[in-house]
Parts: structure tokens; C-alpha cells; sequence
């Protein structure tokens, strides 16, 4: 992966997508994570269950979820794993790509937030859930969180700004399908980047995986979970209308 975002730009990415912008969604995936383990929320509990987030990017997710958790974040980018590390010094980092990854051990719950979109055909997709499968133990769960299926995706754009002290983002992010009949569509980012009185444009295009939700249901039925729906909160901005308000609920069955 040599996206900007995930490379040189990652100095910038706070402003592309605050933390805070997190707390909603992620509070719906740790309640529904905690009522299929069947515990409650104890922040700061002795003994929290455990958690492994593939593709946790700059820890923006797991801030809201590890004062329940105990909190193990992935990635394939050592720049984005330093921005988690500085806001989530508390939790375990490892360098690795979600389709490969073996840590020899299992948590009590998996996470796999929008990184998955970066699995571009079925065979990506399978490795990534296997991965989660073999990192999720007997009688724990799973979510997984793609932005959009093939049944919600429409073009769109929306317009990203960010501010902080002398430095000023805005991104134009707009989202288009150059085949419809492939597994891929494309995103592309156009950045303005001011420091002071200095201006940069930058332009990043990301190819994303697109499959249907019946496919989806059926690679992680093939890995060994059991598959149900939960709804997240998206806003009523007129930017989310391509994006799911399910996400997967997967759960590893009790030997």
C-alpha cells in the first residue's frame, strides 16, 4: 500500500479524521461486542476481556474502546501505528497485513473497522477473515465494518477541513466506480494543505474492495463464524448515503 495518507501524509491525518468523530460508531460496536461475550462495561476493570483490531490505523477506534478492553492494534503502516502508539500508549502495536498475520494466540473479540475496504477480491477477503477467525477465540466475537456493500454504493463526494493552529486541511473525497462490473471501486482524495502561508495540493487515489452483502455473509460463514447484522449510527449528513448502516456481527461457535 503507498497511499499519501498512510505515508507521507500521515502528519496531517488528525485533521483528515479526528478522533472524536469515532466515539458514537465505536460505542455501538463495544456494546455489541460486550453483549456477545456476555460481560458489561467496567472501565478500568482488573481483568478487561481482549481485544485485536486489524488495520487500527491511528488507534482512533480502539481510544474509545480500550478503557474496556484490553486493546491489541495492527496495521500494515509503521507511520499510522506511531500516531496510535502516541494516543494509545497503554496498548500492544504489531506491524502486519490482515491477510497473513499470526500471533499464535486468540482474543475475546476481533475488530476490523473501514481498513478491510483496502481487500480488493474474494481471496483477499477470505484471507482477512480467516485471519480473524484464527485470532478469535471459541465463544468470542467479531465485527466487521466495511463502509459500504454493493447494494448501498453510490458516487458522492463530501468535503473534509480540519484546523489546527497554523496548519489548515481540506480534502475533497469523492467516491465513483469505474466498472461496475469488477469487485473494486475507487476513491480519490484531493488535498489542499496550508501551513502558515504556504499551500500544497496533493492527489491520492485509493482502489477499494466492493462485494455484496450475501457475499460477505457467506466468506465468513465459510471461515466457521455464525453471521448477524447490528445497525451503527451514521448522522444525517447527505455524504453517508453510501454507506451501510449495518455492519457484521460474527460470532465463533463454543467447540
Amino acid at each position: 500500500m503507498n497511499n499519501a495518507i498512510y505515508g507521507d501524509l500521515v502528519a496531517w491525518y488528525d485533521l483528515l479524521d479526528p478522533c472524536a468523530d469515532h466515539a458514537d460508531e465505536v460505542g455501538a460496536f463495544r456494546k455489541a461486542l460486550l453483549g456477545a461475550l456476555g460481560t458489561g462495561p467496567e472501565p478500568g476493570q482488573a481483568t478487561r476481556p481482549t481485544l485485536l483490531e486489524l488495520g487500527a490505523g491511528a488507534g482512533n477506534n480502539a481510544f474509545h474502546l480500550k478503557s474496556v478492553f484490553q486493546c491489541t492494534l495492527s496495521d500494515l503502516s509503521e507511520p499510522m501505528l506511531g500516531l496510535s502508539r502516541a494516543q494509545n500508549p497503554s496498548c500492544e502495536h504489531v506491524a502486519g497485513d490482515m491477510r497473513t498475520l499470526r500471533l499464535g494466540r486468540t482474543f475475546d473479540a476481533v475488530v476490523v473497522h473501514d481498513a478491510i475496504a483496502y481487500m480488493q477480491t474474494e481471496a483477499d477477503l477470505r484471507a482477512a477473515v480467516d485471519t480473524a477467525f484464527l485470532h478469535t477465540r471459541p465463544g468470542g466475537a467479531a465485527i466487521f465494518a466495511p463502509d459500504c456493500t454493493r447494494e448501498t454504493f453510490e458516487e458522492q463526494s463530501q468535503l473534509h477541513e480540519g484546523n489546527d493552529g497554523d496548519r489548515s486541511l481540506r480534502c475533497l473525497e469523492w467516491m465513483w466506480d469505474p466498472d461496475p462490473g469488477d469487485t473494486t471501486y475507487t476513491v480519490e482524495y484531493a488535498f489542499l494543505l496550508r501551513r502558515g502561508t504556504e499551500m500544497k495540493a496533493v492527489h491520492d487515489r485509493h482502489v477499494e474492495g466492493l462485494f455484496p452483502k450475501a457475499t460477505w455473509e457467506q466468506i465468513l460463514r465459510d471461515a466457521g463464524f455464525t453471521v448477524e447484522t447490528i445497525r451503527r449510527p451514521l448522522g444525517d449528513a447527505e455524504h453517508i448515503d453510501a454507506f451501510a448502516d449495518e455492519v457484521f456481527l460474527a460470532r465463533r461457535p463454543e467447540p
